[in-house]
């Protein structure tokens, strides 16, 4: 019987790993990887997120090898950008920047692309991207003021976190949630399964612990 492939996660984002953990896969290695994140010029949106899957795939995968784990794992990487039309909207650091994003986005539409990027141990790139549009809602100033006071939009990207407080600010959405708030569920376990990753090994167990 062969051996059950470990698999990394090439992020430090408790939002992915949560995910994962919501569909029963428990990572063997956490490797995060840092990378510029910065937009080429005239890099559309969609090319960014994709881009940045990859380069953080291929830095971790390379991290994890110098640390001498995960020679035979599967790695796993997506990164999540927000724009409006060509516009990409950053990952808010200061409240500036999100006051900016929240201005701009506020009674609008805007779209989030993820890009997934899984690598075999032979360095082969199994990859999908997932659009998906979202309509904000107008936001008061005062609305405004307190989501900046909650410090939620810290390190998100476009400034906000849809799992959140800013879940009440979606009048529409049409695509994919698991893939705004960072990791497109379905397509994830479509790359999963296509190299031979038991995604559903524990299902049964969790079925167990659920029922109590």
């Amino acid at each position: 019987m062969a051996s059950r492939p470990e698999l990394i996660l090439a992020s430090a984002s408790p939002r992915r790993l949560a995910l994962l953990n919501q569909i029963g896969i428990e990572p063997e290695h956490l490797v995060p990887a840092h990378v510029d994140e910065t937009p080429e010029k005239g890099e559309l949106p969609r090319k960014l997120a994709a881009r940045l899957a990859d380069i953080k795939a291929i830095a971790a995968q390379q991290k994890a090898r110098q640390a001498g784990i995960g020679g035979n794992a599967l790695v796993l990487a997506a990164d999540t950008v927000v724009a409006v039309g060509r516009r990409v909207l950053p990952k808010a650091e200061m409240m500036e920047e999100a006051a900016d994003c929240l201005r701009l986005l506020s009674g609008r539409a805007h779209r989030v692309y993820t890009g997934v990027c899984l690598l075999t141990p032979s360095g082969q790139a199994k990859r999908r991207l997932v659009e998906t549009r979202i309509r904000f809602k107008r936001l008061s100033n005062r609305e405004m003021e307190a989501y900046l006071a909650s410090a939620e939009w810290k390190d998100k990207a476009g400034g906000y976190a849809i799992q959140g407080i800013a879940g009440s600010f979606v009048v529409k959405l049409v695509g994919s949630y698991s893939s705004v708030v960072g990791l497109p569920l379905h397509e994830t376990v479509a790359l999963l399964q296509g190299e031979g990753y038991p995604v559903t090994f524990n299902w049964l167990n969790q079925s167990s612990l659920t029922s109590v």
